[in-house]
């Protein structure tokens, strides 16, 4: 199997494996189940995390692609910083409620595009 198969599949697991940490991290805080924070389930986003990033800068040496060059690279790249900064206040017990929802469905709202992006690769003029 080349290096471009290995490192996309790996990527696209720890991506999925990223949103479904996620969203379970979400769903335990919406559940009154605040606990989570002094599990492994931590720690474990933040390395699968690094991971994902590895592979994904791993991918840019071994295909033509380079952002700010392909459009939908680059647009994945400004959803990924949004999908953070959101992801960061949709989990931040010191913030509002409504705030923590409001960030949580725009985080994955942003997630979901980078992930439409990743699939098409459509070609913006």
């Amino acid at each position: 199997m080349s290096a471009y198969l290995i490192l996309k599949h790996l990527h696209m697991t720890a991506a999925y494996l990223t949103v479904t940490l996620f969203a379970l991290r979400l769903l335990l805080d919406a559940v009154g189940r605040p606990g989570w924070r002094q599990t492994p389930l931590r720690w474990i986003p933040h390395a699968n995390d690094t991971v994902l990033l590895v592979a994904a800068i791993s991918l840019l040496f071994v295909t033509p692609w380079m952002p700010f060059v392909h459009g939908w690279l680059t647009a994945k790249i400004f959803l990924l910083v949004g999908y953070i900064i959101a992801g960061v206040f949709a989990l931040k017990t010191t913030v509002k409620t409504p705030v923590r929802v409001a960030a949580a469905v725009i985080a994955l709202v942003q997630v979901t595009a980078i992930f439409h992006l990743a699939m098409t690769k459509p070609v913006f003029s």
